[in-house]
């Protein structure tokens, strides 16, 4: 299953986070799942959130740039070696990761990707028996 995820374009100066944080949980939209990856000028918030299209309208009102991409979730057991097993498969079909972040909650590790090829990626872990999980079940 597809998740859509927000990138929200964010300069590096003090409290920038925390006025995304703070617009979305005054609309009531949870984060679910977040990254933060930065350079010299700016950094990208990666979110999974709630509700997309609201997210969307009240940090575009609020004058962020935002970006909507497909990612896919999966869960596996949060032991050592599970992970490297599931992306022993996605490596040996030619699935290139662009990025991936994960969380665990306690035994179960849940882990987004943003593959090149998102529908062959989700075949190849269908294939292998792999729990794919969609944005509501992220916050269970």
């Amino acid at each position: 299953m597809k998740i859509k995820q927000l990138s929200v374009f964010i300069e590096n100066k003090t409290g920038r986070i925390n006025e995304v944080t703070r617009i979305l949980g005054v609309n009531n939209i949870n984060m679910t799942a977040f990254s933060l990856a930065e350079n010299s000028d700016f950094g990208i918030l990666r979110l999974i959130v709630s509700d997309v299209d609201k997210a969307v309208k009240v940090l575009k009102e609020a004058h962020f740039g935002i970006n909507i991409t497909e990612v896919v979730c999966f869960s596996c057991p949060n032991v050592p070696g599970s992970l490297s097993a599931v992306l022993g498969h996605l490596a040996k079909e030619d699935v290139f990761i662009e990025y991936m972040y994960a969380f665990s909650q306690g035994d179960t590790a849940n882990v987004v990707i943003r593959p090149t090829d998102i529908d062959k990626c989700l075949e190849i872990l269908k294939t292998c028996h792999c729990n794919i999980i969609d944005r509501d079940s992220l916050s269970q």
